[in-house]
């Protein structure tokens, strides 16, 4: 079966990530279905919204790093999705973790709909890890400046009613509500001319265009630099084998 379905609701997208077995994280497979359902969305004229979103326990846990799969796409960039150029709105909807990767998917989308069972976070540092794609700098933007270094630097999660209420989040539901929700908002897009939304987003996304850019630079020097560290290497062993990581490593960046 694979990990990656898509359903149609008249004008509305639905891509479901289903690979509950491994928290729904991202190996090749997932991306490329990813990549192949979002290529459709931005195709079809008779799309005029899309939602990703998990299974009902969870969202997503980011990169499978057991399979350390090149998931770079040709037009999504990493998990089909990160490094996207699109103007048709797309809503997260959260249900359990969006941790790593499954937080930046979400920070990728226009609008995120969470239910209560909802947690979001970066625990990268505490795998000898940086964020790569895209917390860097999309957390500090769509997050208070140090609410954005907390989540950073502590792996620590923020739950889903105060992410709505330092604006990260649009909407908390019910458990289990999550993608009704983000349905009833994308119906209320659909209510909007399709032409007039596209480059409504068009414009707002050109006034972080040279952000992204210095974004994507800095992210690539963290990258470069934690691939030298002998902490990569600790850290995903003891994530690996369920164990506190000893480090011994002196920063120098």
């Amino acid at each position: 079966m694979s990990t990656v379905t898509t359903e149609r609701q008249g004008k509305v997208l639905i891509v479901r990530i289903e690979r509950e077995e491994r928290r729904n994280a991202i190996n090749r497979e997932t991306a490329e279905g990813i990549e192949s359902a979002l290529d459709l969305l931005d195709d079809d004229p008779e799309l005029w919204v899309g939602i990703i979103t998990g299974t009902t326990s969870v969202f997503c846990a980011g990169t499978d790093i057991r399979e350390r799969a090149d998931l770079r796409m040709p037009r999504g960039g990493e998990y089909g999705i990160i490094r996207r150029q699109r103007n048709t709105p797309l809503i997260a909807a959260v249900e359990g973790y969006a941790l790593g990767g499954g937080f930046e998917i979400a920070l990728a989308c226009d609008l995120i709909v969470a239910s209560r069972t909802a947690q979001f976070g970066l625990p990268e540092t505490r795998r000898g890890l940086v964020a790569t794609s895209g917390a860097l700098f999309r957390a500090p933007r769509a997050l208070p400046l140090n609410v954005a270094r907390e989540l950073l630097i502590t792996g620590r999660t923020l739950d889903p009613e105060r992410a709505l209420n330092l604006g990260v989040v649009n909407a908390v539901t019910e458990p289990g509500k999550a993608l009704d929700e983000a349905l009833a908002i994308a119906a209320e897009i659909c209510e909007s001319s399709p032409t007039s939304v596209s480059l409504t987003l068009k414009s707002v996304n050109a006034l972080y265009t040279e952000d992204d850019s210095q974004g994507w630079n800095v992210t690539d020097t963290a990258r470069d630099h934690i691939l030298q560290s002998p902490d990569i290497a600790e850290g995903l062993d003891a994530f690996a084998n369920r164990r506190v990581p000893r480090w011994n490593n002196v920063p120098t960046a």
